[in-house]
């Protein structure tokens, strides 16, 4: 019996791998349903990562008919507007010579992995809380669910799971910001946006701060901003960090010597806005092994999103952790393999892991810590 802890990517990843195998598993998700909240904007999936990983689910021509290439183009620049890198539109048929990377809502990503196992497979609205020395799990409501070979938790950056399995907890980035959203139809409500994002991405750094915009497949545009803050800048600010007039107003002024296409991405945006800090686990994070306990992306490797790669490699988990599992269903003494098989799997998962790690740290540091980034710092983070 397999429990998964978590709804997201690498969790339904790992249960849609595992059912392609005859290996049933449960998801707990502390989330009441799928809708139940926004996923936020858009990803790319890789090669050798997030694509394989699609592949080997057998969800790869599903995935194209939702995947854009388009979405491909991408622009870094800095507050002036100076390109630093560009890489145009791809389609399926015609890869990027950079990197293929097609991009997907995270929504529908989401929803193609959870339409992909069996019904009753997500048990919506079981928050657990946590886990024991039985690997019995603990849940918000009080009740407790025993039974398990393994438990798999990918529960995001403030997992319960891991709690067991180590004291670390994620540190403050020192960056915080918000994310707010051109509407969707941006290409009548706010054409220019629209034409400056170009269906793809456009990221933007300079002076300690970042501002980019993502095309969505709705036709949205989600704006991002960070900026160096103090963590408790959110509580500090109170209501007025979810007020929409105030928060473009504040921003007016935090990015009032950018160029007029950037500062125009904040000027379009309407509705909600959602004010977030950025947290990290130490780059080479590990845990002692405990016989019938592991985790998976973020759980396991929670880095910030400035290289692009936490999704993908919370895939490249689920099936690193898949062929583990069904290695030992498939050896002569299942039950016996199975915790040598984890063992095994937690020190490839590390292994390449703490390489996305590293990557996204020395781009964090390459493009908002360091003076006269990106001018100063591009060799290094191309």
């Amino acid at each position: 019996k397999i429990a998964i802890i978590g709804a997201g990517p690498g969790g339904t990843m790992l249960a849609r791998l595992l059912h392609q195998s005859s290996i049933p598993t449960t998801i707990f998700e502390a989330e009441t349903s799928i809708d139940d909240r926004s996923q936020g904007g858009s990803l790319d999936l890789r090669a050798g990562t997030g694509l394989l990983a699609m592949q080997k689910a057998g969800l790869f021509q599903e995935f194209l008919k939702l995947a854009r290439y388009d979405g491909e183009a991408l622009l870094l620049c800095d507050k002036r507007q100076t390109t630093w890198m560009a890489r145009p539109a791809g389609d399926a048929a015609r890869k990027s010579a950079l990197q293929e990377a097609p991009e997907i809502d995270r929504v529908l990503l989401r929803r193609l992995l959870i339409e992909s196992i069996p019904d009753g497979c997500v048990r919506w609205g079981r928050k657990v809380v946590s886990v024991d020395e039985d690997r019995g799990l603990h849940f918000a409501d009080g009740s407790v669910e025993r039974g398990f070979d393994l438990v798999v938790g990918a529960d995001g950056a403030w997992s319960r799971v891991r709690r067991f399995l180590s004291e670390e907890v994620p540190a403050y980035a020192g960056l915080g910001g918000y994310m707010l959203d051109v509407p969707a139809d941006a290409e009548m409500r706010a054409p220019r946006a629209f034409g400056f994002v170009n269906r793809g991405s456009v990221f933007a750094f300079s002076d300690q701060k970042s501002l980019s915009g993502q095309f969505v497949s709705d036709k949205s545009i989600r704006v991002s901003t960070w900026s160096v803050r103090d963590e408790k800048w959110i509580a500090e600010k109170g209501e007025d960090a979810s007020d929409p007039v105030k928060v473009k107003a504040e921003l007016r002024q935090v990015f009032e010597d950018w160029s007029p296409d950037l500062l125009n991405l904040i000027d379009s945006t309407d509705g909600p806005v959602y004010p977030k800090n950025l947290y990290t686990l130490p780059v080479g994070f590990k845990w002692e092994h405990q016989e019938g306990v592991t985790l998976l992306g973020d759980a396991a490797h929670l880095m910030t999103p400035f290289a692009g790669v936490g999704v993908n490699t919370a895939l490249y988990d689920a099936m690193l952790l898949c062929r583990a599992i069904v290695e030992a269903q498939n050896s002569p003494t299942p039950a016996a393999s199975l915790d040598k098989s984890i063992i095994q799997y937690e020190k490839t998962m590390w292994g390449h892991a703490h390489k996305a790690q590293q990557m996204s740290y020395d781009a964090m540091v390459d493009m908002i810590f360091t003076p006269g980034a990106p001018r100063t710092t591009i060799e290094r983070w191309m």
